[in-house]
């Protein structure tokens, strides 16, 4: 991100070492978004049909776009309420109608509903965290309209939609010295959707979070039948040397395993599996530079890191379980594997 403007793509050791294998002459041309932001633009997010943008500012602002075929985008709703700069926006699935919500520097995080094309409203603001929210994530729909804040006050703090029209909070600390990051897992075990015989079974509510801890900086909790969220048992190993800045849990449909990728500014990424006794594996991917941002595709199975380095580089595992760099995209060009 860069100038005001967001880019969009037009078109068995537990350690490994990571050498790029995309094609130089495979290339594509970027489109870039003009915005009417006066800041540094923070995130930009696409809804679940790819038919909307919301980007949002260092400026306090948020800004909603029509995406149409062909690549033309239009403005279609500023958003203001929040008291400092916005970090994150995030889409909530598309049954619970036009629903997005935002977290801020001002430690607040509100929820926002289109009531008209173009209208929108404030249904839930959330003031109850000391200090900047960091992060936030919408659950699989399975698990109703739930809303993960994770906060630089070390607490993560779940909001609950209830069918009243009300919400309920859940707040509890996470990591000591701050809480940078947070991701739900699947609604169904890796692999479940693919098996036959038998319907997927619904699993647990389950988080990972990234901080700045430093025995733990990321940790697996679950929602327990006492209705609290508790530690698991069994925790990733410290790899992370550095804070952690984004965590993402990958879709259960690309692996037959639970698979979380990290990153921090130590300039690693971690991808980490969870084997059938419970205990996380891992491999790490070294890079040159602070990294900032990881994000699984669809199916789970590439993931996109991006960093201090103003590049977005793509990840795939191969028939040996080694992860391979399978295509780039920068400000000037892309390139990809096929």
């Amino acid at each position: 991100l860069q100038d005001n403007r967001i880019q969009r793509d037009a078109s068995s050791d537990s350690r490994s070492t990571v050498r790029p294998c995309w094609p130089q002459s495979r290339a594509r041309i970027m489109n870039k978004i003009a915005t009417s932001h006066e800041d540094l633009i923070h995130d930009a997010q696409l809804d679940y049909y790819g038919k909307r943008l919301a980007t949002c500012s260092s400026d306090r602002t948020i800004k909603i776009y029509d995406v149409f075929e062909g690549g033309e985008r239009k403005q279609v709703a500023d958003l203001t309420g929040h008291e400092g700069p916005v970090w994150q926006v995030a889409w909530a699935h598309p049954k619970f109608g036009n629903v997005l919500a935002s977290c801020s520097y001002d430690r607040s995080v509100i929820v926002w509903k289109e009531v008209a094309h173009g209208q929108w409203q404030t249904i839930y603001k959330y003031s109850s965290h000391t200090q900047s929210v960091n992060s936030i994530a919408w659950s699989p729909p399975e698990h109703g309209l739930c809303l993960a804040c994770a906060s630089s006050d070390g607490t993560v703090s779940v909001l609950v939609h209830n069918v009243d029209d009300t919400w309920a909070e859940c707040n509890f600390q996470a990591h000591k010295t701050g809480c940078n990051a947070v991701s739900w897992a699947p609604a169904f075990a890796a692999g479940a959707m693919a098996a036959t015989g038998t319907p997927a079974q619904l699993q647990e509510k389950r988080l990972v979070t990234g901080g700045c801890d430093r025995d733990r900086s990321v940790l697996i909790w679950r929602y327990t039948e006492r209705e609290t969220w508790e530690a698991e048992p069994t925790q990733p190993d410290k790899v992370h040397t550095d804070w952690v800045r984004d965590v993402a849990w990958a879709p259960s449909l690309g692996s037959s395993e639970a698979m979380i990728a990290s990153c921090s500014q130590d300039k690693k990424v971690v991808i980490w599996t969870q084997d059938a006794s419970g205990a996380w594996n891992y491999k790490e991917l070294a890079f040159n530079c602070v990294l900032w941002r990881v994000s699984w595709s669809v199916t789970g199975n590439i993931l996109a890191v991006s960093g201090g380095d103003n590049l977005v580089t793509l990840w795939k595992q191969n028939v040996l379980g080694d992860w391979e760099q399978v295509g780039q995209l920068s400000e000037e060009s892309n390139t990809t594997q096929n």
